[in-house]
C-alpha cells in the first residue's frame, strides 16, 4: 500500500463484528464466512444508515478512510452482553450467528467489545462446501493463503462491499429484498490468475495482520449480472 494514501490521513474507524462461537457448538467455516459477508450487507443497506440515520455519519465517515473490519469472538453472557449494544445479528444458513454494529474510532470500541478476543477464532467445515451455485454472487478465496477464521471473515466482508459499491441502486435493492445470497469458496490455483487479472472487485489487504501487505485475499464475482472474470 501507498505510504501516502489521502485515506490515512482521515481520521480512522473500524466497523466491529463479533461471532458467536459457543464451546459445545462452533460454527462451521463456510457458514460464518457467508455470514459475515452478509452481516456487512446488512448494516450498508439498513436505514439507519442511510441519509439522516442514526448510523449515517459513522458509516460515512468508516467508508472515507480505510473500510477496516476486526472480528471477534464470543460466547454465554460475553455474547449476550454484544446483542445488548446497538446493531444487527444476522443468521447464517446453518444456524452461525455473527453480530454487526455501526463503526467506532480505532481508539474507541465499547469495552463490552474491546475486552473479547480477536486471536483464535479457528474454525472448520464438516464437509467440503459443495459448487457455488450459479446464480449467486461468488466471493472467492485466494487458494495460496493461510488466513485464521477471523481474519478471513473480515475479508468476506471486504469482498461483499466493494461488489455493493458495484451494484447500481436497482440490483442493490433486488439482492436486499432475496435475503444477500452469496457463496464464499477457495478458488481453483489455475483460476486464481484469471480472477485477479480482469476488472473484478479484488480484496488487497493492509497487512495490519498476519498476512503480507497488498496481498490479494478476496475475488468477487456476480454472473448474474456480468460480473465475472472474462
Amino acid at each position: 500500500m501507498s505510504s501516502n494514501d489521502p485515506r490515512d490521513e482521515k481520521p480512522q474507524f473500524v466497523l466491529p463484528l463479533v461471532v458467536r462461537i459457543e464451546r459445545a457448538a462452533p460454527p462451521a467455516r463456510t457458514d460464518a464466512l457467508e455470514t459475515s459477508a452478509r452481516a456487512v450487507l446488512e448494516i450498508l443497506a439498513d436505514e439507519r444508515s442511510q441519509g439522516e440515520g442514526e448510523w449515517a455519519r459513522a458509516i460515512e465517515d468508516w467508508q472515507d478512510a480505510r473500510i477496516r473490519k476486526v472480528v471477534r469472538r464470543a460466547r454465554g453472557a460475553e455474547w449476550r452482553r454484544a446483542e445488548a449494544l446497538p446493531g444487527l445479528t444476522v443468521t447464517g444458513a446453518q444456524g452461525t450467528e455473527v453480530r454487526v454494529f455501526p463503526p467506532v474510532p480505532l481508539d474507541g470500541w465499547p469495552k463490552d467489545l474491546a475486552r473479547l478476543q480477536v486471536s483464535g477464532t479457528d474454525l472448520e467445515d464438516p464437509a467440503a462446501p459443495g459448487p457455488a451455485p450459479a446464480d449467486v454472487p461468488v466471493l472467492w478465496l485466494n487458494p495460496e493463503l493461510d488466513m485464521s477464521a477471523g481474519k478471513t471473515m473480515a475479508q468476506t466482508g471486504h469482498g461483499a462491499q466493494l461488489l455493493w459499491w458495484r451494484l447500481s441502486g436497482a440490483d442493490r435493492k433486488a439482492w436486499r429484498a432475496a435475503g444477500f445470497p452469496l457463496a464464499v469458496r477457495t478458488a481453483a490455483p489455475s483460476r486464481w490468475p484469471l480472477l485477479t487479472s480482469g476488472d473484478l472487485p479484488v480484496v488487497q489487504d493492509a497487512g495490519f495482520t498476519e498476512i503480507a501487505p497488498g496481498s490479494c485475499t478476496v475475488v468477487s464475482e456476480y454472473p448474474a449480472l456480468g460480473i465475472r472474470a472474462s
